[in-house]
């Protein structure tokens, strides 16, 4: 199937938000890790979102010049192409954007979508997320409410992040405290400047203790359960039941009946990236460790060029990601429901 248009990725969150399952949103950072979420997604019969933020934006505009833009453009239109090869339908996402990045990465691609819209064409990514964790909340909500109507004129979705997400990913940091979790207050002055949909559909990044990157047990404290206390709250101003379609972030390292109490408290997606970091490079450390005399030139030797081959390890690798990919999905209850 191609990339979903802009139709079928909102019937996906309206299925997984009545459904009470999300999407893992995985985030890819070359053609390879690509094939491997999209291998995942296809093997479990499921739906999916696959993300790039803006450290792997510039890791795939290449080393030499860097640029986010053309690495998130180059690996968007690899996907609108291979795509088509797996039978499942996949939205293309931009992770954590924060304001000093916006210029260089969220606005120009905004600007490419709505231009692609303008000529007939959907647009280039699904899903944009604006990262304004770091400003205060009013300053947050109104860049949020420009970025919105750009979104809305390209048909995309606007993720945002309201609340700090603890942990550090891509050069944002916070501190992992008692800032971590969103009020009600939060949500509702959220409401009462992005809409309920009235204004464009948005996902919202609402934080219930989540810290990115890796973590032993007992370092965070979850509180899935408050995002029903956020729903409730601005239910209970607004008069809309369920008014938000919620991101779960900093996912890798949650037990299963985290997920499952978020699941049922109106998260629609999750995002993944350490543990299919993980995936994917511990079959390749595997492979050197056994081969390192094939793929290394040890002594005079000539090695072995069959270990050394990039698609040897490559494959391996891919196989490895895809299968927590899989994982994944089982977790957030989208195996198995794809749209038929």
């Amino acid at each position: 199937m191609p990339i979903a248009t802009p139709e079928v990725y909102n019937e996906m969150l309206d299925r997984a938000k009545a459904g009470k399952f999300a999407y893992p949103a995985i985030n890819v950072t070359s053609t390879q890790t690509l094939h491997a979420a999209l291998r995942g997604f296809a093997e479990a019969e499921s739906d999916g979102i696959v993300q790039i933020s803006t450290g792997g934006a510039e890791f795939l505009g290449g080393q030499y010049k860097k640029d986010m833009v053309t690495g998130a453009v180059a690996l968007a239109e690899f996907a609108h192409i291979v795509a088509e090869k797996y039978p499942v339908n996949i939205a293309l996402h931009t992770d954590h954007c924060p304001k000093d990045k916006l210029d260089g990465y969220v606005r120009p691609l905004l600007a490419i979508s709505e231009e692609r819209v303008k000529n007939g064409r959907n647009p280039l990514f699904q899903s944009h997320m604006w990262d304004g964790s770091a400003e205060t909340l009013a300053d947050n909500l109104a860049i949020a409410q420009e970025l919105l109507e750009q979104a809305r004129r390209a048909n995309i979705i606007l993720e945002v992040e309201i609340t700090p997400t603890g942990g550090e990913e891509d050069g944002v940091s916070h501190e992992i405290n008692d800032s971590l979790y969103t009020t009600v207050d939060d949500a509702i002055r959220t409401a009462e400047a992005l809409g309920l949909g009235e204004k464009g559909r948005y996902l919202l990044a609402a934080s219930f203790g989540n810290v990115h990157g890796v973590y032993k047990p007992g370092n965070v404290v979850l509180r899935p359960d408050l995002l029903k206390e956020l729903s409730d709250g601005v239910a209970a101003k607004f008069g809309k039941q369920s008014p938000f379609d919620f991101v779960f972030h900093g996912g890798s390292g949650s037990t299963e009946q985290e997920i499952l109490t978020a699941l049922e408290n109106g998260v629609v997606k999750m995002n993944l990236d350490t543990d299919t970091q993980y995936a994917f490079t511990r079959p390749v450390a595997d492979h050197m460790f056994k081969n390192y005399d094939g793929v290394l030139k040890v002594d005079g030797e000539v090695g072995s060029k069959k270990t050394y081959d990039p698609r040897t390890w490559g494959k391996l690798a891919e196989a490895g990601m895809a299968a927590r990919v899989v994982e994944a999905t089982q977790h957030l209850r989208s195996a198995g429901n794809k749209i038929k």
